[in-house]
């Protein structure tokens, strides 16, 4: 590998010998100047990488002939945390330190005016987060036009951290103020990963780019880091603490990171650990830069053996000597146990990655492992039993070293004082006195409930034909979350979320109905029990919702209607119908049921006893009461009130219609203003209002005030 003299006496200084796998691809000299979009394993050197890829464009412009330096960077590093800048920056500034090259870092949590104090007297390269440099951008003080060579560390972080309106401003700036052909200029994205976000930003803002493939372990049935061992304990509910306590005691002595999703879990798991003893510092976003620095340094120097950080920690920071990595919470996704997991192994060295998951999250983490192609093996977290054993073999192996150096010089006060106490009191007394003091100064463990461990039927793949509604729904189990059409709650954005609390796939959510203050849908019943304790763990991201099993399986349809949509009852079984539903004519039962056989009604037999009306006359007329008589139509509205039959038949029918009959009454005639309340109908229809010219009854408010009287 053939590098420029300054970076080759930079790097032998360093003690590298052999450059790693991405290092010498990109330093190839077949990918001179051509766009770069690499994918490598966490550890591997990219940083140093990129650092040989940009000294063809910074070293080339810097010599006596090129005359007054340009205004603008020439070169630009984007990463997606503040560490990670730092980070680059050092890295970079031994790289380049016998060079006239000089460098400059931008990141958030600083004040601008340092910032722009850099930028006076000009600056080569560029390291900054996103954020800032769109900041610097936008106030003119960081000119793109002479850039022509892009780095974007972890691009596939960046987008997932939301900065990919950044990115795209930063790199259209760039290509809007060059002053010099598109060819001129190089892009490079440094991944771990290659989602296709990161390919669909590569085809739009590189140009015949070559893809470099670093890994070590490629293909389908790619495992995890070849220098890390992954370990995954099952604890029951209620004891992940202790369990991350009984860890952090089994391998003492080791420096550390312990990883938690949310920033007031890692605060709390960080006074938790201090108040045992432990020596921890804690990372998080929500901490001053300042103290994010000092947390850092504290680990580098020893100061401090753990390290209690969120995922910020977890891209691009090379902490040396870091030997193991814990999962006090479960990563939220299986590039995120990658990336978590890279903070040990790195440059040769052996690391663990310890993953700890309750019972309600077994499927989740199983799902985990096998998104991230990692071989993995349910065991229990050590106990106090265990660990006591471990303390007490330490404790025996520290003293039979010690016994071999008990005849030296430096020992003749310890056997003076041993004769002495042999004299008054029996030597095995005294040494099993001694070693109860040791073991009880030893740290003890948490004991921990024990739980099964036995092999259960594996995660579902998302290959394979989907059951149809009606074999699903046979051995569902019914469920219900706290949102619906009120919280615009749709069943495309609720199965998601109905996957992600419980760690299934769709393909074991049946049904989803929405209703106006909760939802509900079916789960699989083979899954129905570890999705329900999962499920009722509380989520970080939304603590509002919850989920709780409906007691009874799933409702199963009929089997004449379960392909076909639902019927509703009628409601002579108790049901109601929709709106836009039509009445039934009739009360018979639902049209879906059996209709039963409708007689034809009989004639109607008048009573033997009673009297034949008058022909031509109404049977109103007649002494007995009127016959029923059968309505001609189904939907013809029954009389309110039957009236009384008149005393005599020759009284003649008053014309005056009844106030409280079928047809609407006379109005009366108005009362002047100020009497009485208006009279209130009890049939339902509009109360009486006085006529035009009268001012209506009520406040005295605008528009319903009294006329002006006449002067």
């Amino acid at each position: 590998m053939s590098l420029p003299a300054p970076l080759a006496e930079a790097i032998a200084a360093r003690g590298y010998e052999q450059p790693t796998g991405v290092q010498a691809a990109v330093a190839d000299g077949v990918h001179a100047g051509r766009d770069l979009l690499v994918s490598s394993e966490t550890g591997s050197g990219k940083t140093l990488a990129f650092g040989i890829a940009l000294a063809e464009t910074l070293l080339a412009e810097v010599t006596p002939e090129a005359g007054k330096r340009p205004a603008g960077p020439r070169a630009l590093v984007i990463t997606p945390t503040r560490e990670l800048a730092t980070q680059v920056r050092t890295e970079l500034g031994w790289l380049y330190g016998k060079t006239k090259i000089r460098i400059a870092v931008f990141t958030g949590g600083t004040d601008v005016r340092g910032d722009l104090a850099q930028l006076r007297p000009g600056v080569d390269l560029v390291v900054g987060t996103p954020g800032r440099l769109v900041d610097l951008v936008t106030r003119k003080s960081l000119r793109l036009d002479a850039v022509r060579a892009v780095v974007l560390d972890e691009a596939d972080e960046m987008l997932d951290m939301g900065f990919r309106e950044d990115l795209e401003t930063l790199l259209a700036a760039r290509a809007a103020t060059a002053d010099a052909p598109r060819e001129a200029g190089r892009t490079l994205m440094f991944s771990a990963t290659l989602p296709d976000a990161i390919l669909s930003m590569a085809a739009r803002y590189q140009r015949n780019a070559v893809r470099v493939d670093a890994r070590t372990q490629k293909g389908a049935g790619a495992g995890g880091h070849q220098d890390i061992n992954y370990v995954a304990h099952l604890v029951a509910m209620g004891e992940r603490i202790p369990a991350v306590i009984n860890v952090l005691r089994q391998h003492a002595g080791v420096r550390a990171i312990v990883f938690g999703t949310t920033r007031d879990g890692v605060a709390d798991l960080h006074q938790e650990l201090v108040n045992r003893g432990f020596r921890a510092v804690a990372l998080s976003g929500d901490r001053a830069q300042s103290e994010r620095t000092r947390a850092l340094t504290a680990l580098r120097n020893g100061e401090v053996d753990l390290l209690v950080a969120t995922n910020v920690a977890a891209r691009g920071l090379d902490l040396p000597e870091v030997d193991l990595v814990l999962h006090a919470d479960l990563p939220l996704n299986a590039e995120a146990l990658t990336h978590r997991s890279g903070r040990t192994g790195r440059a040769g060295r052996k690391g663990t990655s310890v993953l700890i998951a309750t019972v309600a999250e077994r499927r989740k983490a199983e799902r985990l492992f096998s998104n991230a192609r990692l071989a993995y093996t349910w065991t229990p977290a050590p106990g106090a039993t265990e660990l006591a054993r471990a303390a007490q073999d330490a404790l025996a192996t520290s003293l039979l070293e010690a016994s071999r150096d008990s005849g030296a010089a430096e020992a003749a006060d310890a056997r003076a004082l041993a004769a002495r106490l042999g004299g008054e009191a029996d030597r095995d007394a005294l040494l099993v006195a001694l070693l109860r003091r040791e073991l009880a100064r030893m740290p003890t463990g948490e004991r921990l409930t024990d739980v099964d461990l036995r092999a259960r039927s594996g995660p579902p793949t998302k290959s394979g034909p989907r059951p149809t509604h009606r074999d699903f729904s046979r051995g569902a189990v019914l469920f219900e979350v706290n949102l619906g059409q009120n919280q615009k709650a749709e069943p495309g954005w609720l199965l998601p979320l109905i996957c992600r609390r419980g760690g299934v796939t769709r393909n074991e959510v049946g049904a989803i109905r929405v209703g106006p203050q909760s939802s509900q849908f079916e789960i699989l019943g083979e899954a129905a029990a570890e999705y329900a304790l999962a499920a009722g763990q509380s989520d970080p991201r939304a603590p509002h919702v919850r989920i709780q099993r409906v007691d009874g399986a799933a409702p199963q349809r009929s089997r004449e209607h379960a392909d076909g949509p639902p019927r509703y009852p009628s409601r002579s079984h108790g049901g109601a119908p929709p709106r836009h539903a039509p009445r039934d004519r009739a009360d018979g039962p639902a049209p879906h049921a059996p209709r039963p056989p409708v007689e034809a009604p009989a004639p109607h037999k008048p009573h033997p006893l009673a009297e034949a009306p008058a022909p031509h006359e109404p049977a109103a007329r007649a002494a007995g009461p009127a016959p029923h008589k059968p309505r001609a139509h189904a939907d013809a509205p029954p009389k309110r009130a039957p009236h009384k039959p008149r005393a005599h038949a020759d009284v003649p029918v008053s014309r005056k219609p009844r106030p409280h009959g079928d047809a609407p009454p006379m109005r009366s005639k108005p009362r002047a203003f100020g009497g009485d309340a208006p009279p209130v109908r009890s049939d339902g229809r509009g109360a009486w209002r006085p006529p035009a010219g009268r001012p209506q009854p009520g406040p005295h408010k605008a528009g319903n005030r009294r006329p002006p009287r006449p002067r």
